[in-house]
């Protein structure tokens, strides 16, 4: 079974990340509107600190699109010393507007396009750059958008490094993309996994091959699997697994901090 014929949900609507162990700054954030090359216009939300950032992180939402768990995740990583902006998919065939419980997101996952996806990305990555030239900029995806994270490296936008928690390593996504297991040889930045040990949808095996190939080509990489964690662990309301994400955040962070 192909991910289009079964995109699995990753947070539902109450979600909420967890807090970072680097918290508390002071940040503003704020609701845009980017404009892709191709003219495509999406929704986006950015949240940034009051003193200078430490790095820009493009946020790739999981299959729902940007919805309120993402916005929360932006402020966690501003108010840990980051510019994050994260990003809609579904400009192309949902447009602007607010999105209830109800919003049909597997139909809409169905339409999106490597050609797309990439699209967004540049802007979103031109958009940071154009606050701070210099300052390094990352990719941090769940799920559907862990996988794009990943392929991201791959695609030319000159990354200092991309995280994907519990992505599908050697499904594609999009079509005509590649799977993240096919992009390797093309990946030019440092790579982050943060996987669930209990993914039904994820075999061990999958993850073991992504792994050998990032080695095999030299890719700089960091792979942690948390035993019995499921799939979304990463969600203040998944609190039996509290300490798998504060290990997790910990590791975004230092990922972040050593490739910057």
């Amino acid at each position: 079974m192909t991910f289009r014929e079964d995109p699995q949900m990753c947070f539902d609507l109450n979600a909420s990340p967890p807090l970072p162990p680097v918290s508390g700054g002071a940040l503003t954030s704020r609701h845009l509107v980017l404009e892709a090359a191709d003219g495509n216009r999406f929704a986006a939300y950015e949240a940034h600190p009051e003193g200078e950032a430490v790095a820009s992180i493009v946020v790739l939402p999981d299959v729902r699109g940007l919805f309120s768990f993402y916005h929360e995740l932006a402020d966690r990583l501003a108010s840990a010393g980051h510019h994050a902006l994260a990003i809609d998919y579904f400009g192309r065939t949902a447009g602007l507007g607010q999105r209830d419980a109800d919003f049909a997101y597997k139909d809409h996952v169905a339409l999106t396009t490597a050609d797309g996806v990439l699209a967004d990305t540049t802007a979103a990555v031109a958009h940071l750059r154009s606050t701070a030239p210099d300052r390094p900029v990352f990719t941090l995806g769940f799920c559907f958008g862990g996988s794009n994270s990943w392929n991201q490296a791959a695609a030319g936008h000159g990354l200092a490094g991309a995280t994907g928690f519990y992505g599908d390593p050697v499904r594609e996504r999009n079509p005509g993309e590649g799977s993240p297991l096919d992009r390797v040889a093309d990946m030019t930045a440092p790579v982050l996994a943060l996987m669930a040990g209990d993914d039904a949808g994820i075999p061990p095996e999958a993850v073991d091959r992504f792994e050998a190939a990032l080695a095999a080509a030299g890719v700089e990489h960091e792979i942690v699997t948390y035993p019995g964690a499921p799939h979304s662990f990463f969600d203040r309301q998944q609190e039996q697994f509290a300490s798998e994400s504060a290990d997790a955040w910990q590791r975004v962070l230092e990922f972040i901090t050593a490739h910057s």
